[in-house]
């Protein structure tokens, strides 16, 4: 799978149902979509996360957030309750066009379209809090890595990282839907379950997160399980990210080897 298919699927799926491409546990796709609620659930989530990770890295400021992999801006409009600027990427221009069209934050988002296979768009160190929730599977594996560089080199020194993403497939099941091929796998996802365009499953096992806060300067401070999902074990982390002139990276947590 390459960058630009990606680009392409979430091209289609932001076209013809990029509410619940979102949020696909929200309604049904023909639905019509009560946005104040859509909404509320971006604020709710943005809220308990937030504190808890102030709650384990310390206060955090509040001039700049990032949103990556924005879709429609349903956590960018709630980061931007926090904060004075809040920049949404995402790689599809019609997420882009409907995120812009439900933006409530009076002029405090930037949405910023970005096919490319990093964040040269972005500068080093301008962001105080980086936030990416269940887009990273979505992208092509071996680019998964450079991803999670760029999310921590344009964090500022004593920002802060909140990054969900599966970690894990079921351990039965997930080895069968790894071996399945690829076509086939699209095929099942638009023809039995009619998907619009497929979503791509790639999780990102706990180590390589730690591996990427530590070579971007940071330390998972905390990891969370999210709901139970039948196929995916799903985990957010926070990351804080160390201090200019910090000798070494904060202690991990020591809940963090448990949840690898």
């Amino acid at each position: 799978m390459s960058l630009e298919q990606v680009r392409d699927d979430w091209t289609r799926l932001g076209t013809e149902a990029p509410l619940w491409a979102v949020l696909t546990g929200f309604g049904d796709r023909g639905a019509e979509w009560p946005i104040d609620e859509f909404m509320a659930t971006g604020v709710a989530q943005i809220g308990g996360d937030l504190k808890w990770a102030e709650s384990l890295a310390g206060p955090v400021g509040r001039r700049r957030a990032l949103d990556f992999g924005c879709g429609v801006g349903r956590l960018s409009n709630a980061l931007a309750e926090d904060f004075a600027e809040v920049v949404g990427v995402d790689i599809a221009e019609p997420m882009l066009a409907e995120a812009r069209r439900l933006d409530r934050s009076g002029g405090r988002i930037r949405y910023v379209h970005n096919a490319e296979p990093d964040l040269r768009i972005l500068p080093t160190g301008t962001f105080d809090f980086v936030y990416t929730d269940l887009v990273l599977q979505h992208v092509p594996a071996r680019l998964q890595p450079r991803y999670l560089d760029e999310l921590l080199r344009v964090t500022r020194p004593g920002g802060c990282l909140v990054i969900g993403v599966p970690e894990r497939g079921h351990p039965v099941l997930g080895p069968l839907l790894k071996a399945v091929p690829r076509w086939l796998d699209r095929a099942v996802q638009r023809r039995l379950l009619g998907f619009p365009a497929p979503m791509a499953m790639n999780p990102i096992p706990g180590r390589r997160v730690s591996e990427a806060a530590a070579r971007g300067g940071g330390t998972v401070r905390d990891t969370r399980r999210l709901w139970d999902d039948p196929l995916w074990r799903q985990v957010r982390y926070v990351i804080a990210k160390s201090p200019v002139g910090a000798r070494a990276p904060l202690p991990a947590h020591p809940l963090t080897a448990a949840a690898r």
